[in-house]
């Protein structure tokens, strides 16, 4: 299902796109951009129509902020420094006036109150001595492969195929996990990109029995000391909206909420809105020690 997603370059006369067409999610997502917006804003209405997809999103800069707005576009979200330090802003437009209808908005909402009053967290967490945490190295990718199938039905990306997660390491992926009793029980990623030096932390899965140990801080702590060493310093994570766990531990971790997406994409057993969380590693005094 999702090999169909693809990656895509448009050039014509004075504009130039980078486009994810993502058919499973009915969506396309614009990556990047540069030349006439007008001219960019209607190709990619006229490609969102022509394939009868639902949702379209674009990574917007700063100075198109008000052009998109004017043109209809939702602010859903936004990631600060995704752009060489510039923020990068989601627009979005539906072309389904179901893809807009949600009934979990407010329970959403409920968690991020019951989130932002928590504190940060300080503590040192020491998992059992049975795990043991590890660097994810091509060697792993079955082992991996069989965490995501038994912990995601649905995903938006290919995980439960090992030969694609050999090719995001390849491709500069970077992968932390914990083995107990000889196979995978969690593991979390940092989709590095290096032309704008911003990472996303994502594709977080614990094993149910696995998960009061804490798992899940100590991985994306890692992956945050991998970038900065790589001087990446905008990290952020998009998390499932209804997941009060993730969105807690991101919070904890000194993350920052930026808003929602709606009805983004498929995972588990159904279209799900996605919070974005930021944080500026540069600011972390511990990573500079």
């Amino acid at each position: 299902m999702n090999e169909l997603a693809s990656f895509l370059e448009y050039k014509d006369q004075g504009i130039w796109l980078q486009i994810y067409v993502d058919p499973f999610n009915k969506r396309i997502r614009i990556d990047d951009y540069y030349g006439n917006l007008q001219a960019i804003i209607e190709y990619a209405e006229k490609l969102i129509k022509e394939k009868k997809l639902e949702k379209l999103i674009f990574k917007g800069r700063k100075e198109h902020f008000q052009a998109f707005i004017q043109q209809g576009y939702i602010l859903e979200a936004q990631i600060d420094h995704y752009f060489l330090g510039s923020n990068a802003y989601f627009f979005t437009k539906y072309f389904d006036s179901q893809r807009m209808e949600n009934s979990h908005w407010i329970t959403e909402d409920q968690i991020i109150h019951s989130i932002n009053g928590m504190a940060l967290s300080a503590e040192t967490i020491h998992p059992p001595q049975e795990y043991h945490l590890k660097k994810v190295e091509a060697e792993d990718a079955e082992n991996l492969a069989q965490l995501y199938q038994q912990v995601f039905q649905i995903y938006p990306t290919p995980l439960h195929d090992p030969e694609y997660i050999k090719k995001t390491l390849v491709e500069g992926t970077i992968y932390y996990c914990f083995y107990g009793n000889g196979k995978i029980v969690s593991a979390a990623s940092a989709e590095v990109n290096q032309t704008y030096r911003n990472a996303e932390l994502t594709d977080c899965a614990t094993l149910t029995e696995h998960r009061k140990h804490g798992f899940m801080k100590i991985l994306l702590k890692k992956l945050e000391q991998d970038l900065y060493k790589q001087g990446i310093y905008c990290s952020y994570s998009i998390a499932r909206s209804l997941s009060f766990g993730m969105n807690a531990a991101l919070h904890q971790l000194g993350y920052e909420y930026r808003g929602r997406l709606r009805n983004n994409v498929f995972i588990y057993d159904k279209l799900e809105n996605m919070n974005v969380w930021v944080k500026n590693l540069a600011e972390q005094p511990n990573f500079r020690q």
